[in-house]
């Protein structure tokens, strides 16, 4: 071999260890400033926060939400249920370090949920006598309920999930007790309740399945219709708890298009990626679905397959190129849980089992899609 090839080898291999020395630096770098850093002209990143989390003061998962994450989202302690087991008790331990978390690491603050069907305990829909609550009983229900929360946190909450989950799968009103006492217009009356105690709070209505095309288009007809009545209504939450094999991106591109040209902002809320084996025809995030166990539905125990971690990696990977392709119509991107120790999904459909939906494992440390989304700003 001749010296000059000698030296050409020596410093291709020379120049590469000092570009695998840069990247690495990158990495972690990255790693200390959070993928908040990466996308901070983009969208927000966020997180829901779960009540583990704040009541047991966990100090590990509250630096990685500091480090990673700009905006959060109460995973459960502002649902009416937790917060309010009954009609005149409320809570607000959980809650209040919530806000004040957020507050603490200046970060936008999501207030999750005002209106939901689950998680309200069942007087709420009832009368003193046992029987079903009056419509106008329950409206005022709502408003004390809507006055009571948003009101103590004006000024400190960002944005409200005003209503949650409203319409069915079929492209129909949800027949909840909202809407069986109230008539589907209980949805207009919450937002207008909830601008009318913080006028400045930016509401959203939230739900799951948007990218299908039937629900999709009774949400955007429901929004255009509020908009010509003059209902302060801001955004749509797209939920996103998808699966890894679908929806295809393309139905996710086509609902953030209709979202813009409704006249809303498009909040990515609840994102996760199910690498589990599929229970039902159709994707669903209806908190109410069980499964029966069965070690089948359950193969990822000890960890999950190089295959499927690339499969994951690749999946979060498309799916971020639609979000930065309209990252003019979109506010933040949060995702249902920070750490894959602590999914819902690990009990849902079917508890018990071990799940990895999340950028972060079970150790808190970065997965490969994490470094695969970041890769998309270099």
């Amino acid at each position: 071999m001749s010296i000059s090839r000698r030296l050409f080898l020596r410093n291709t291999a020379l120049a590469g260890a000092l570009l695998s020395i840069k990247s690495n630096a990158m990495a972690k770098a990255t790693e200390r400033t959070g993928i908040k850093e990466a996308f901070k002209n983009d969208f927000r990143i966020g997180t829901a926060i779960s009540t583990s989390t704040l009541m047991k003061n966990d100090t590990r998962m509250q630096a990685l939400i500091a480090r990673e994450f700009n905006a959060i989202t109460p995973e459960n302690c502002m649902k009416w249920e937790p917060l309010r087991a009954h009609d005149k008790d409320w809570n607000w331990t959980a809650a209040d370090k919530f806000v004040e978390f957020g507050e603490q690491h200046k970060m936008y603050i999501v207030g999750h949920n005002l209106v939901w069907h689950s998680q309200v305990p069942e007087e709420v829909f009832k009368n003193e006598s046992g029987g079903t609550i009056s419509k106008e009983a329950l409206t005022a229900k709502m408003q004390d309920h809507i006055t009571t929360l948003a009101g103590r946190y004006k000024g400190r909450i960002q944005a409200w999930d005003v209503v949650n989950e409203a319409v069915d799968d079929d492209g129909s009103w949800r027949k909840s007790p909202w809407h069986n006492i109230m008539g589907e217009d209980f949805i207009a009356k919450a937002f207008n309740m909830a601008h009318e105690v913080d006028p400045k709070a930016h509401l959203i209505y939230n739900d799951y399945n948007s990218e299908s095309p039937i629900k999709r288009n009774f949400i955007v007809g429901m929004i255009k219709n509020f908009k010509k009545q003059g209902v302060p209504i801001h955004g749509v939450g797209m939920q996103e708890h998808l699966s890894i094999d679908g929806p295809g991106v393309d139905e996710i591109e086509k609902t953030l298009i209709a979202l813009a040209e409704a006249g809303v902002r498009a909040h990515i809320t609840e994102l996760d990626i199910d690498v589990l084996p599929s229970v039902w025809n159709l994707p669903t995030a209806e908190v109410s679905t069980r499964f029966d166990y069965k070690p089948e539905r359950d193969p990822y125990i000890k960890g999950l397959p190089k295959d499927i971690e690339e499969k994951l990696a690749k999946r979060y990977e498309d799916i971020f190129k639609i979000y930065l392709k309209h990252r003019d119509k979109i506010e933040r991107v949060t995702f249902w849980g920070s750490a894959d120790n602590e999914t819902w999904l690990n009990d849902f459909p079917i508890k018990g089992r071990t799940n990895y939906p999340l950028l972060f494992d079970r150790n808190l440390e970065p997965k490969p899609a994490y470094f695969r989304v970041l890769d998309l700003k270099k």
